[in-house]
């Protein structure tokens, strides 16, 4: 979000807050999340693309709301009107190409009425087939949850994102040979299919509660939380829509300040930071060690304040709305091992990742007889190799994620180890070195996350070691 929407949105939040007891929150909520989508979604050079995308994320919120729905269940007349609204707002979207003023809010000019109108009628054929013929049906769920992992992953690999980019440029009858991975920009896809997988995976567990189309649609997409998460889960956030809701000063107070407290880490401090960070331009410019060092403590600083900076903002956006999104910061840098670490950085996406895919695993393992040190072992490399994967399918990330994985596993076989042999150092000599400690494995495993090429890396390393 540039510092223009969020004041939109902050001023939205206010004058908003104030009527809630003439105007529902819940639909306004969706109509601010559906209409936000489109303003949220960057431009892109392949015609057209920059609609499609917010309106196939709708698509897919909408299809599996209705796949996820009971059998024995039918259809409500306000879920015939939330997909009435949903489908009208789509329109609307595309009807301001006539609309100067308006047409320029969107990144780029919507296309014309009648192309919209057909993405309109597919999407809700799509989205009737699933609930006539297939809703609730494992296979169907499974399938779906790998039809959303395809398109992260078509979207994470720049090759991928290339080929899907060329593929789409000869759609719109432009040249494929100008295609790029940076054209493939999905807002949002990151967290919406975090999201998805979630609600699809706890229905085939038959533990997903009844959600109206309105507020499942306005779960996926929530405006604050779209850009940068937290991500959050269902059963948590729906019930906030359905409760009273009156913005009192002690909110109002609450909320700036974690906006102004979201503001100041983003756009003051990280964006400051962002100058002379680690970056693949001056890792090859730098000579000395201490400048080396100095750099790459930037990027550690920035990459924190810029992104606990945005969850901040999300979360003091959704409390002028009234919906407390969950944290996902909680002083990282000053914890005293990696496990603890983790447990306080992106704790919603490390929270998701340990209940759908380290805790299966593990008990599949168990289940089979593995040892439980190679069980350890393997769920903590292959759980964070998957959180490096979701930030971009390149060997930077992967790298990253083999990094931290290793040092959970060794913080885990030293912790079982002291257990046995404990220590009689003081903790004013085992915290201070326990968070220093942490806070350079961590940053040390910034270089990888920083850098695109292996050429960059070794370079960057070579140099903090005084070896040029």
């Amino acid at each position: 979000m540039t510092l223009t929407q969020i004041f939109i949105f902050t001023a939205l939040g206010l004058v908003a807050g104030g009527f809630y007891k003439r105007v529902n929150r819940g639909w306004l909520l969706f109509l601010a999340s559906v209409l936000a989508v489109f303003w949220l979604q960057p431009a892109s050079l392949i015609r057209n693309l920059p609609f499609v995308l917010p309106a196939a994320s709708l698509g897919l919120a909408t299809a599996v709301w209705a796949l996820t729905l009971p059998r024995e269940t039918k259809i409500s007349r306000q879920d015939w009107w939330a997909a009435g609204i949903l489908g009208g707002l789509i329109l609307l979207v595309s009807a301001t190409r006539f609309i100067e003023p308006l047409s320029d809010l969107l990144a780029v000019r919507p296309p014309a009425v009648d192309f919209a109108a057909i993405f309109v009628l597919v999407l809700a054929l799509f989205a009737g087939l699933l609930f006539w013929l297939v809703r609730g049906r494992m296979l169907a769920l499974y399938l779906s949850i790998m039809l959303i992992v395809a398109i992260l992953i078509v979207i994470k690999s720049p090759p991928l994102a290339q080929a899907a980019s060329g593929a789409l440029r000869s759609l719109s009858g432009q040249d494929p040979a100008l295609a790029s991975p940076l054209d493939f920009g999905w807002l949002g896809f990151s967290y919406i299919a975090f999201r998805l997988i979630h609600v699809l995976r706890d229905r085939a567990a038959g533990r997903l509660p009844a959600v109206s189309l309105r507020d499942f649609v306005t779960y996926i997409v929530f405006f604050p939380a779209l850009t940068s998460g937290p991500i959050d889960r269902v059963e948590r956030f729906t019930p906030q829509l359905q409760t009273d809701f009156l913005l009192d000063s002690d909110q109002l107070l609450t909320a700036g300040r974690r906006l102004i407290t979201g503001l100041f880490m983003k756009f003051v401090l990280a964006d400051a930071l962002a100058f002379f960070a680690l970056n693949a331009v001056n890792a090859w410019q730098v000579q000395s060690a201490g400048w080396m060092w100095l750099l790459l403590l930037a990027f550690s600083f920035r990459i924190f304040f810029d992104f606990a900076g945005y969850t901040h903002i999300a979360i003091g956006l959704g409390m002028l709305f009234g919906v407390v999104l969950p944290e996902n910061f909680d002083q990282p840098y000053l914890k005293q091992n990696l496990t603890a670490f983790w447990n306080s950085w992106h704790m919603t996406l490390t929270q998701w990742v340990r209940s759908y895919y380290f805790n299966p695993v593990a008990r599949w393992l168990r289940a089979h007889k593995i040892p439980i040190l190679l069980v350890i072992l393997f769920g903590q490399l292959t759980t964070m190799g998957l959180i490096g994967l979701w930030h971009g399918i390149t060997w930077n990330f992967i790298t990253w994620g083999f990094w931290h994985g290793a040092g959970l596993f060794i913080h885990n076989q030293w912790t079982a180890f002291s257990k046995t042999r404990p220590f009689s150092l003081s903790p004013s000599i085992t915290v201070p070195l326990g968070i220093i400690a942490t806070f350079a494995f961590v940053t040390i495993g910034w270089v990888w996350f920083a850098l695109p090429q292996p050429a960059d890396a070794a370079r960057v390393f070579s140099v903090l070691v005084g070896m040029k």
